[in-house]
């Protein structure tokens, strides 16, 4: 008995990828899970492997595990090659009703795999007696807490702990509550959107951080005197710092290295250096905001961009990332985003695409939003508004992961 894909037709239309942050107890994203669209044609993930073979397998080159959704006919096709084991999780579904000997073939790709360096991934049922033998090749058991009544998670996550070394994913997390439950019952990974959920905090320590930051962005914005900048930095050595790290360290291409501020604006211009005073919102959290917001505004900024590349003057492409960029900005900031946007000198169009979900922007973020949620409607309805292609913006949704990384990286530094 063998395993082999279903035949991949040539005139069909590529998967588009969406993704979803895999947090640790602290809500910081720590790894993406990839997979189809829930409307593609195919529900072996055969496009998925498709889509980072056409794209380019570096977004699995960061710091951060990538789960990526693989089915055991991709694995038996020998389509791992394009993954690099050091960062590639194999998130599997497992099949019904096996019988003995569909088990044992399963065991044994899922052995090569093991084998080969990856660590493999799978539902709760593999804790049932049925797949015994291949639960110690197991590295993380996916937890779906809409699947489960509540009384069973805790037995389920006890089961686990005693039947197995694998970490637990819980997916689906509902809310900052449910989050705290399991982390109690040592759950240590979640998976789902309720990190991105808008708490109003106020906490002051924290907002003369931010006031700093929006200070600096409308000192840029308004294009005050070089020297009134460099004098309100003065006396903010750590924004200072991670504002040059940013320009010197994301491929600007540039031929010497930025050493101050007024270098930086006879290189660049004040509009350049605008988004990257924004990008040091994502590192000033408010109290009750999760690190994956930061990470995720990133995320949005830098794929708008790219997809407004071909289609916008690049000008309107600086803007498209602050809309990304600040899309989770009462997130950030802990107050609503009208109270927020109003503390900012921004473009009208950043504006409108973020307080009334409209103008030229709004497409994309729709877009960007969607690549997140796997809503095949909105991603649809967007993508054919902009006329893009599932290739297009699943190179774009990779290359802006690859940069997200980087960002992060420099920005804890």
């Amino acid at each position: 008995m063998t395993l082999t894909a279903a035949e991949t037709s040539t005139d069909r239309p590529g998967a588009a990828i969406s993704r979803q942050a895999i947090v640790d107890a602290s809500r910081k994203i720590v790894g993406y899970a990839l997979f189809e669209r829930q409307g593609a044609a195919a529900n072996d993930n055969a496009m998925l492997f498709e889509a980072l073979s056409e794209t380019g397998s570096e977004a699995l080159a960061g710091s951060k595990n990538v789960f990526v959704h693989c089915s055991f006919e991709i694995m038996a096709d020998g389509h791992l090659d394009i993954l690099d084991p050091r960062k590639a999780v194999l998130q599997i579904p497992q099949d019904e009703s096996l019988t003995k000997e569909g088990v044992a073939i399963r065991r044994d790709i899922l052995l090569k795999a093991r084998k080969d360096g990856f660590r493999l991934a799978l539902d709760h049922r593999v804790l049932q007696p049925a797949y015994a033998s291949w639960l110690p090749l197991v590295s993380y058991i996916m937890l779906d807490l809409q699947q489960l009544d509540a009384q069973w998670i805790e037995r389920t996550i006890r089961a686990a702990r005693e039947r197995s070394k694998a970490e637990i994913v819980a997916q689906n997390v509902r809310d900052g509550e449910q989050h705290e439950a399991l982390r109690k019952l040592g759950v240590r990974y979640f998976q789902g959107h309720w990190f991105a959920q808008p708490t109003v905090v106020r906490d002051s320590g924290v907002q003369a951080s931010q006031h700093s930051v929006i200070r600096l962005m409308n000192l840029v914005r308004t294009e005050a005197e070089v020297s009134e900048i460099e004098a309100f930095l003065k006396h903010e050595p750590t924004l200072s710092f991670k504002l040059l790290r940013f320009i010197n360290s994301c491929g600007f291409g540039l031929s010497t290295e930025i050493t101050s501020f007024r270098h930086a604006v006879m290189i660049l211009g004040f509009n350049r250096l605008f988004r990257w005073a924004a990008l040091l919102m994502t590192s000033t959290r408010a109290g009750g905001a999760a690190p994956a917001a930061g990470s995720t505004a990133v995320v949005r900024a830098r794929l708008m961009e790219l997809l407004a590349t071909d289609l916008l003057p690049p000008e309107a492409c600086d803007d498209a990332f602050l809309v990304g960029l600040f899309s989770m900005l009462d997130t950030l900031v802990g107050v609503p985003m009208a109270e927020a946007v109003v503390s900012m000198n921004l473009p009208a169009d950043v504006s409108r695409a973020l307080l009334e979900n409209g103008g030229p922007f709004a497409p994309f973020l729709e877009l960007a939003k969607a690549c997140e949620t796997g809503d095949e409607v909105a991603f649809a309805r967007a993508a054919g508004e902009l006329q893009l292609s599932n290739h297009q913006v699943n190179w774009a949704h990779l290359q802006a992961l690859i940069w997200a990384d980087e960002i992060e990286g420099l920005g804890s530094k």
